[in-house]
């Protein structure tokens, strides 16, 4: 598997140049690519009725295509990777010419992961309907590649119109299209118009189901496998060298093809200590 790390969003902070010494020091490890969260809102956690969800307004989220840009103007090699951005919260016009213009300064190194979200409050702030979202994501995959491979082309969808309009620079590079999420309609999109998978989830039986299913899918519809990639990830928090072991062969025996590992909500640190904790990880797993 590469071995990768997640972007310890909530406790990186804000200085540009302790980022900047975290990001070159594990592309410096050999960190082969790096997962970067997106939220665009957190509630409040004391709005009328309360605030139940798995973060809120005070835990941290950097913008991911933006954070990238920076990561990519300092960096020479890690690849950089959404997981994942809330696509159908977003206009696709805007994120297909944000992304072209990723890859082309970055040299090809960008992979978009791409979700359909659970916060209703973002797309509510965002202008967007929070229901249908995944039909409009099926949608946005079509507009997304024509945009990125065609000088201009006209789209009449449900959800967008182009008329006679492409963006300009696009990619020479392909951009990759990983699908986060479990659920059976998002499996079966992800089979059929993704490059890869992104569970949220545990070397677990749903997971090997999850897998078996998408398989299947794409050998129904006569795609590679051999090509699909399984992007996967281990907690400092609570681990140890046996554990992350296990973990890790866990995921290698069902067929995963990347690894990356999060070092935060594991208590206070700088951000060369994750570093230092993902140095521990990757002496433990390079040699499985």
């Amino acid at each position: 598997m590469k071995l990768g790390v997640v972007l310890p969003h909530n406790e990186i902070g804000n200085d540009p140049v302790a980022i900047k010494d975290y990001l070159q020091g594990v592309e410096a490890l050999g960190a082969d690519h790096l997962l970067v969260y997106d939220h665009v809102l957190g509630a409040d956690p004391n709005r009328p009725g309360g605030w139940r969800g798995m973060y809120d307004s005070q835990v941290a989220f950097h913008e991911p295509l933006t954070f990238l840009s920076f990561v990519a103007g300092v960096t020479s090699s890690i690849e950089l990777v959404t997981t994942v951005l809330i696509l159908p919260q977003r206009q696709t016009a805007l994120v297909a010419k944000q992304a072209a213009e990723l890859q082309v300064l970055s040299g090809g190194r960008f992979r978009m992961g791409i979700g359909t979200g659970w916060n209703k409050i973002e797309y509510e702030a965002l202008g967007v309907p929070f229901e249908g979202r995944g039909a409009r994501q099926e949608e946005q995959v079509e507009l997304l590649k024509r945009l990125w491979q065609e000088d201009t082309l006209t789209f009449e969808g449900r959800h967008h119109q182009v008329s006679a309009a492409g963006i300009n620079p696009r990619p020479e590079a392909r951009i990759p299209l990983w699908f986060g999420g479990s659920a059976k309609p998002l499996l079966n999109r992800c089979a059929r118009l993704g490059d890869g998978w992104m569970p949220l989830m545990g070397a677990n039986q749903a997971a090997s189901d999850a897998i078996s299913y998408l398989k299947s899918t794409r050998e129904s519809l006569g795609l590679s496998w051999d090509d699909f990639g399984i992007q996967s990830q281990a907690q400092f928090a609570g681990g140890n060298p046996e554990r992350w072991s296990g973990h890790y062969q866990k995921w290698q025996a069902l067929g995963a093809t990347h690894m990356a590992f999060a070092t935060h909500n594991a208590g206070s640190t700088d951000a060369m200590g994750h570093v230092k904790r993902l140095e521990q990880y990757l002496e433990v797993v390079k040699d499985i």
